[in-house]
C-alpha cells in the first residue's frame, strides 16, 4: 500500500513544471492587455466600431430589425447578441445599444429606440424588458452589402457561428460619430464631426491623394457635437487634425436678454458635449450659496422635450457679462475635450491625423467595392452559365424532350443531356428542373432578355475590376448619395478665442459698416447692403432699434482692423472688427457689454479704427487726440494704447461735470477743428497741443459761449482737399472750405460755422469730407440715407446750408458718417434722385452775412 502511494506521488511530481512567476505574470498581462486593446476598448479605423457595437448592429440585422420593420423588445436583442456573439454580460450589451440610440451621445444615432432611453440629465434608461428598438436608416448603410463577401467573417466564441470582423461601412463612421475607450496603457477619445463636411473632405482626398491636412481643413472646420455648443478657438482642432492629439474648449450657447425693462438674465440653450445638465445646475447652485459665484439671484431649468433652456437671473447691481464669464470659468458651462485619435489599423493601435483617418476609410471602401464586384461577377457568371444551358435546351427542344422521355431515371436523363449536348452538370440539372411554362414563347423571350442584360452586367463588372478610376468613381457616387440623404447643418459653432491673434486666416478681409446705438447695441454689416439715394430722399431702414434707442455711431472698417472704444468717462477698450457680431441691415445688434467688459452704466462716445498694433513705426508716428464736451483737448502717443487689456485702461482724466466726446487718430501735424452746439468753430494746428501721458486731463481747446453750450464734434484734417461739413439737428447741412476758417491759437471762442436759426436747429455734427466720399445720415427713428458728397456744393461759413434729409414730425438728426464713394451706383443715384423729388426748398440756399 505504501509502495503504491509513493509511485503516485512521484508521478505527480513529474507533472509539476517550475516556472518563473515574474515571466508568467508579464506574459499573462501582455495577453490580457492585447485582448482589451483589440477586442474591447479601441475602435477599428475602417468602420469606427468596437466589437460590442458591431455585434449589436449585426445581431439586430440577424433579427430582421430594419428601419421599415416593427420594433422588438430590447431584451430580445440583448439575448440574441449575448447568446451568439458577446458573452460578457447583458448590461454591457444593453448599455452599448442604449448609447447608440441617444441623440445627445451620438451625432448620428444607429438605433431607433422606443421608450425611456435616459436623458441628458443622467437619468438611467428603463430596463430592457420595457424598451424596444430597431435599426436607424443610416445604420443600414453601415451593414449594406455585408452578405456579398465584402468583409471577412470569423468564428464566434464557441465556434458555432460566424460573425463579421468589420462592417462594410459606406461612410467614415469613426470621424462622423467619434469614439472613446480606455484600454490598457492607452486610451482613445475621438470627437464626432459633421457628415456633410466629412464626406466633402473624403471626396477631396479621392480626387487628390497628395492633399495635405491644411487643405482638408477647408472642408472639415472642426468637431460637430450632438449637443451643439460653441468651440472656443481654432488652434485645438487644428492641432488635433494635424497630429492626432489636441484639446478644444467647448462653451454653452448663452445669450443675455433684458426683461422687466431693466433686469437681465442669461439664457443657456445648448450645453457642452458629455456634460450632465442636472449636475451642472446643482454645482452652480452650490457655488452661489458658497458665495464663490456672485450676481445670480435665481437658477431655473425650463428645459422640455423641445430643447434645453436654463435661466440664470442676474441681480440688479450685477453685470451679466461678468457673471457669464465667471460661469464659464467655474462651472461646466465651459469644458474642454481632449482629442486622442487612437484606433486599430490592421489590428494594431495607431495615433492618426485627419488625413490618415480618411485614407484608411477610402482603402477599406476600395476593398469592399472590389470584393462586392467580384461577388456580383461570380453570381452573374453562374446565372449566365445556367441561362446558356436553358437556351441550348430551348433551341433543341424536341430532342431534349425525346431524350428525357426515353430515360428510365433522372440520372439517365442528366447523363444523356451532358453527353448529347455538351452541357455541364449544373446546366443539365437546371434543364431537368425547368417547368413546362418556361417552354412558352413569352418565357423564352424573357430568358433571352435576361441573358443579354447579364452579359452587359458582366462586361461592366469586368471593367470595374480592371479600372481603379471607375472604382473610385463608384465610391464617390455612394458617398454623395449618403451626404445628400443624411447630411445636415453643423450643430456646433466655432468662434475665435481672444488668445488667438492669427485669426485673420479664417476671416475674409471685406469692408463692413459698424453701427453703435445710443443704448450700446453694436453690429457689423457688409457695406454692400447699404445703397445710396438722392439728396432729400426719405432714406431706408438702418436698424430695428427700440423706440427709445437710435443709432448714434456709424463707420466703415475692414474685418482685420482693430477698434478702440472710448467711454464718456475716459476709459479705452480694444476689439477686433471681426469679433463684432454680424447682423443684417435691419437687426438691432448685440449689447456691447456682452462683448467687452464695459461697465453697465457707461456709454461709448468715440471710436478709432487702427490698422494694427504691432508696427512700431506706426505706433510712434501717430497720436490720439481727444476732446470733451466742455472744450478740453488732449494729445497722447498711439504707442500708449498698443497693449490690449480685457478690462480696459484710463485714456483721459475727466473733470467732474464733463465727459469725453470725440477721439481722433492723427499724424502729429494735422489741423484741428472743434465745433460748438451754438454754431461756432475753432481751427488750430495740432502742434499747439503737446503730447501728454494717458492719465493727464488735457488743456483748453475752445471757450464755450455760456453754460448751456457744449462741443458737438472735433475733426482732424491732413488732406488739403478736405472740406468741413456741418449738419444741424433739423436736417440742414453744408460744406465749407477749410481756408474759410482762419488759424488761431487753441482756447479761443472761434468763428461762426453755421447760421443757427429756428429752422435749422442747433448744430449736431461736424465732419471732414471730400468729393470722393458719400455721406450717411442717421436720424433718431433709425432711418438712414446715403448721398454723394459731390452733390453738396461748397458754401460760405455763415450760411444755413441746404436740406439733406426730409424729416417727419419731430424727428431729428442723430449722427452722420462718411463712407467711400461707389462709382457703380451713380446711375441708380440719378434715378433715385428723380423719384424721391430732391429739389431743395426755395429758401434752402439763402446766404446771410456774419
Amino acid at each position: 500500500m505504501a509502495e503504491g502511494t509513493d509511485n503516485d506521488n512521484s508521478q505527480k511530481e513529474d507533472r509539476i513544471i517550475s516556472i518563473n512567476i515574474d515571466e508568467e505574470m508579464r506574459s499573462a498581462y501582455i495577453d490580457y492587455s492585447m485582448s482589451v486593446i483589440v477586442s474591447r476598448a479601441l475602435p477599428d479605423v475602417r468602420d469606427g466600431l468596437k466589437p460590442v457595437h458591431r455585434r449589436v448592429l449585426y445581431g439586430m440585422l440577424d433579427l430582421g430589425l430594419n428601419n421599415n420593420k416593427p420594433y422588438k423588445k430590447s431584451a430580445r436583442i440583448v439575448g440574441e447578441v449575448l447568446g451568439k456573439y458577446h458573452p460578457h454580460g447583458d448590461k454591457s450589451v444593453y448599455d452599448a445599444m442604449v448609447r447608440m440610440a441617444q441623440d445627445w451621445s451620438l451625432r448620428y444615432p444607429f438605433v431607433e429606440g422606443q421608450g425611456n432611453y435616459g436623458s441628458i440629465d443622467g437619468d438611467e434608461p428603463a430596463a430592457m424588458r420595457y424598451t424596444e428598438a430597431r435599426l436607424e436608416k443610416i445604420a443600414e448603410e453601415m451593414l449594406a452589402d455585408i452578405n456579398k463577401d465584402t468583409i471577412d467573417f470569423q468564428l464566434n466564441f464557441d465556434d458555432s457561428l460566424q460573425e463579421p470582423t468589420v462592417l462594410p461601412a459606406k461612410f467614415p463612421n469613426l470621424l462622423v460619430n467619434g469614439a472613446s475607450g480606455i484600454a490598457v496603457g492607452m486610451a482613445t477619445n475621438m470627437a464626432p464631426h459633421n457628415l456633410t463636411e466629412v464626406v466633402n473632405a473624403t471626396l477631396a482626398l479621392i480626387d487628390n491623394r497628395q492633399i495635405e491636412v491644411g487643405e482638408l481643413m477647408k472642408y472639415i472646420k472642426g468637431p460637430d457635437f450632438p449637443t451643439g455648443g460653441i468651440i472656443y478657438g481654432f488652434e485645438g482642432a487644428r492641432e488635433a487634425f494635424e497630429t492626432g492629439r489636441g484639446r478644444i474648449v467647448i462653451r454653452s450657447r448663452a445669450e443675455i436678454e433684458t426683461y422687466n425693462n431693466d433686469r437681465e438674465r442669461i439664457i443657456v440653450t445648448e450645453v457642452p458635449y458629455q456634460v450632465n445638465k442636472s449636475l451642472m445646475i446643482e454645482r452652480t447652485a452650490e457655488l452661489v450659496n458658497e458665495k464663490k459665484l456672485e450676481g445670480i439671484s435665481a437658477i431655473r431649468d425650463e428645459s422640455n422635450r423641445l430643447g434645453i433652456r436654463v435661466v440664470y437671473e442676474i441681480k440688479r447691481d450685477a453685470n451679466a457679462a461678468i457673471v457669464l464669464n465667471n460661469l464659464y470659468k467655474y462651472t461646466s458651462l465651459q469644458t474642454s475635450f481632449s482629442i486622442n485619435n487612437i484606433a486599430l489599423v490592421h489590428g494594431r493601435p495607431m495615433l492618426l491625423n485627419l488625413k490618415d483617418l480618411i485614407h484608411h476609410f477610402v482603402e477599406h471602401r476600395h476593398e469592399v467595392v472590389i470584393r462586392r464586384t467580384k461577388f456580383e461577377l461570380s453570381e452573374a457568371q453562374k446565372r449566365a452559365h445556367i441561362l446558356e444551358g436553358l437556351l441550348i435546351a430551348l433551341d433543341h427542344l424536341d430532342e431534349v424532350i425525346r431524350l428525357i422521355r426515353a430515360s428510365n431515371t433522372p440520372d439517365d436523363a442528366r447523363e444523356g443531356l451532358i453527353t448529347q449536348f455538351g452541357l455541364s452538370d449544373i446546366q443539365a440539372r437546371a434543364i431537368l428542373d425547368m417547368t413546362l411554362r418556361r417552354l412558352t414563347g413569352l418565357e423564352r423571350d424573357k430568358i433571352k432578355d435576361e441573358y443579354e442584360s447579364l452579359m452587359k452586367l458582366i462586361d461592366y463588372l469586368n471593367s470595374v475590376l480592371a479600372d481603379e478610376g471607375l472604382r473610385m468613381q463608384i465610391i464617390r457616387d455612394e458617398l454623395i448619395e449618403i451626404r445628400d440623404k443624411y447630411g445636415d447643418e453643423r450643430k456646433t459653432e466655432m468662434v475665435h478665442s481672444s488668445a488667438e491673434m492669427q485669426t485673420e486666416d479664417f476671416i475674409e478681409d471685406e469692408d463692413v459698416v459698424i453701427t453703435i446705438s445710443r443704448e450700446g447695441y453694436i453690429k457689423r454689416t457688409p457695406l454692400t447692403e447699404y445703397r445710396r439715394q438722392g439728396r432729400g430722399g426719405k432714406g431706408s431702414i438702418g436698424s430695428n432699434s427700440r423706440d427709445s434707442d437710435f443709432i448714434e455711431h456709424l463707420l466703415v472698417a475692414s474685418n482685420h482692423n482693430y477698434m478702440l472704444f472710448f467711454t464718456e468717462s475716459g476709459q479705452c477698450f480694444w476689439l477686433r472688427v471681426f469679433e463684432i457680431p454680424e447682423g443684417t441691415r435691419t437687426s438691432k445688434g448685440r449689447a456691447i457689454q456682452n462683448i467687452i467688459n464695459i461697465p453697465k452704466e457707461e456709454n461709448i462716445k468715440a471710436y478709432i479704427k487702427l490698422i494694427n498694433l504691432k508696427d512700431k513705426e506706426y505706433l510712434e508716428n501717430n497720436f490720439i487726440i481727444m476732446c470733451t464736451k466742455k472744450g478740453t483737448i488732449k494729445k497722447t502717443s498711439l504707442e500708449a494704447y498698443s497693449r490690449p487689456r480685457a478690462n480696459g485702461i484710463n485714456a483721459i482724466n475727466i473733470n467732474e461735470g464733463d465727459s469725453l466726446l470725440e477721439a481722433s487718430l492723427t499724424s502729429g501735424s494735422s489741423e484741428i477743428v472743434m465745433a460748438l452746439k451754438s454754431g461756432r468753430a475753432i481751427r488750430f494746428n495740432e502742434s499747439n497741443v503737446r503730447p501728454m501721458g494717458r492719465t493727464a486731463t488735457g488743456v483748453r481747446g475752445i471757450t464755450l459761449e455760456d453754460d448751456n453750450d457744449e462741443v458737438v464734434g472735433m475733426i482732424s484734417i491732413d488732406n488739403p482737399e478736405t472740406t468741413v461739413l456741418v449738419v444741424s439737428e433739423k436736417g440742414y447741412g453744408k460744406r465749407t472750405d477749410i481756408d474759410d476758417y482762419r488759424v488761431t491759437n487753441r482756447g479761443g471762442k472761434g468763428v461762426k460755422t453755421l447760421n443757427v436759426t429756428e429752422k435749422t436747429g442747433k448744430l449736431v455734427a461736424i465732419k471732414g469730407v471730400t468729393d470722393n466720399e458719400d455721406l450717411m445720415i442717421i436720424n433718431k427713428s433709425g432711418i438712414i440715407i446715403r448721398i454723394a458728397i459731390s452733390e453738396l456744393r461748397t458754401m460760405g461759413r455763415a450760411t444755413q446750408g441746404v436740406r439733406l434729409i426730409t424729416l417727419k414730425g419731430n424727428d431729428e438728426i442723430a449722427s452722420i458718417a462718411k463712407v467711400e464713394h461707389d462709382e457703380d451706383e451713380d446711375k441708380e443715384l440719378d434715378e433715385n434722385a428723380e423719384s424721391n423729388g430732391t429739389e431743395p426748398d426755395a429758401d434752402d440756399t439763402i446766404e446771410t452775412n456774419e
